[in-house]
């Protein structure tokens, strides 16, 4: 489940990229919120407390009801740099579960 919440996540954060309607910008917020928040409480369970304060931190930044004005510039880059880090989070997972 947590490899499918890290790449629709990280899809949907490259698709910020190009030209949407803001209702877009808005689900993909509340979408976010709502994945990191689940990936938060599941390295919670595995006892990775760096990836749980990672996760959590971006599920604030994300959230939808206190929005954080950052500028399209900013947030293009934010978007980039968690989807990267969900992609290699990701290639990690799975190097670490060919090994068991």
């Amino acid at each position: 489940m947590e490899k499918v919440i890290k790449a629709g996540l990280a899809a949907v954060l490259l698709l910020c990229l190009l030209k949407m309607p803001y209702g877009y910008y808005q689900l993909v917020r509340f979408v976010s919120m709502m994945g990191f928040g689940y990936l938060a409480y599941a390295a919670s369970q595995r006892k990775e407390g760096n990836f749980v304060f990672v996760y959590l931190s971006l599920a604030i930044l994300f959230q939808p009801f206190f929005k954080i004005a950052l500028g399209r510039t900013v947030w293009n880059i934010v978007d980039v740099a968690v989807a990267l880090f969900l992609t290699v989070s990701l290639f990690r997972q799975n190097m670490v579960d060919e090994k068991k």
